[in-house]
């Protein structure tokens, strides 16, 4: 891994999950289902090559990012290490942009941040997950 973030993943935020995924489904792209709980919430694309494409609802986008204020998702940056998080969070925040959400010990079990582009644009820093620290979390009340 280098030491810069690397862009990884997307978040669509969306007002109907069920009806994204079927529009990505027909596009071609294969969404698996999950834990019937999470169904309405929170979907994963498999295959999409070297990034992660996952389907949020509005809800669920709250529950990882407080200060999530609409819009169309999270561009999401892999980072070294869950003190990378932290030291390119304070920098970018230091420098005058706004923090969406705070570094935290996400529940998935990595170190998570984010922070707007000039635009307003949702910009995600994420570490590698660590299992050890993965905890389990119930689904957004819808």
């Amino acid at each position: 891994m280098t030491d810069g973030p690397v862009f990884d993943q997307f978040n669509l935020v969306v007002g109907d999950v069920e009806a994204s995924v079927a529009f990505y489904r027909l596009l071609g792209v294969d969404i698996a289902d999950t834990l019937p709980e999470w169904q309405a919430h929170h979907r994963s694309a498999a295959g999409q090559g070297a990034f992660d494409f996952d389907i949020d609802s509005t809800t669920f986008a709250h529950e990882w990012d407080t200060g999530w204020n609409g819009g169309m998702g999270v561009l999401g940056f892999r980072v070294a290490s869950r003190e990378a998080v932290d030291e390119i969070y304070a920098r970018l925040t230091e420098a005058g942009y706004r923090g969406q959400q705070e570094p935290w010990d996400a529940f998935w079990g990595a170190r998570y941040a984010i922070v707007e582009d000039p635009d307003g644009n949702a910009v995600g820093l994420m570490s590698p997950r660590d299992p050890a620290r993965a905890r389990m979390t119930d689904p957004p009340n819808s």
